[in-house]
């Protein structure tokens, strides 16, 4: 039987790591992976594909928390995922989500055609094809989780908010692994150093561990760990977001098989 990741004790909501929890199980991951690509989902895959997405969220989740603290609240509110948004711009992740949500109208620009006449947005889609949107509510229970694991709660439009952004940053992060093993790894990859005013730099990512990812190994026909790594290079900006998503990812499938 393959041993399950490693996890280490509970600290609290302030101090709580992402590896304290595991709210999207690896079935989860594979059956959106099946809504992108016929390839085959490791074991191993799936565990780091689910670990990346809750560091994500989980970090989403804290600041939007930090927000509501601010006013004395521990329900959070779509307010408070604006907030956290614009004082971090890491976190905006999952944006084709932003169409679809009331929280986000009005942010993502208008469009205007030659003559200057507004854009209608884009009417959703009634095609029965399964999408990041559709599927948005598988999310609902592990992110209820994640709110617990950080001592608050959320008015359901926040946990929709919440579930849509999981399911598109996963099922990009899905698209961008099939990428990596048709193209035999990374072909266009590099780093960016985002810094907040008044906050230190981070310590810059290893460019001998992105080089790494850049070329892979193994069969043509298998998303493997280090595909899902290499796709979360892709998706996450260079910064704390993504070495914490990638070393909490490799703690996650440290005892796991790559079968």
């Amino acid at each position: 039987m393959t041993a399950q990741p490693a996890r280490p004790e509970h600290s609290g909501p302030e101090t709580a790591s992402v590896m304290d929890v595991s709210p999207f199980k690896p079935s989860l991951v594979k059956a959106v992976f099946r809504d992108v690509t016929r390839m085959h989902v490791s074991r191993s895959a799936a565990w780091a594909a689910a670990s990346v997405t809750r560091t994500v969220l989980t970090e989403i989740i804290g600041g939007a928390r930090r927000a509501a603290a601010e006013q004395a609240r521990k329900k959070l509110i779509p307010g408070d995922l604006l907030s956290a948004i614009d004082r971090n711009v890491e976190l905006e992740v999952g944006d084709k989500w932003y169409d679809h949500s009331p929280t986000f109208h009005g942010l993502t620009g208008v469009l205007y055609d030659a003559e200057g006449v507004v854009v209608p947005s884009r009417k959703r889609s009634r095609s029965r094809k399964p999408s990041a949107v559709v599927g948005a509510h598988r999310f609902e229970a592990g992110v209820k989780k994640l709110l617990w694991s950080q001592g608050v709660t959320a008015v359901p439009a926040m946990v929709r908010d919440l579930d849509g952004i999981a399911s598109v940053f996963l099922t990009d992060l899905a698209r961008d692994a099939a990428m990596v093993v048709r193209e035999g790894g990374v072909k266009r990859f590099g780093t960016a150093t985002l810094v907040m005013p008044g906050e230190p730099a981070p310590p810059p990512f290893l460019k001998d561990s992105l080089r790494a990812l850049s070329a892979r190994r193994g069969d043509g026909r298998t998303i493997g760990r280090d595909d899902i790594l290499a796709a979360t290079t892709i998706q996450l900006f260079g910064g704390n977001l993504r070495q914490r998503a990638l070393t909490e990812a490799r703690e996650a499938t440290r005892d796991t098989s790559a079968s």
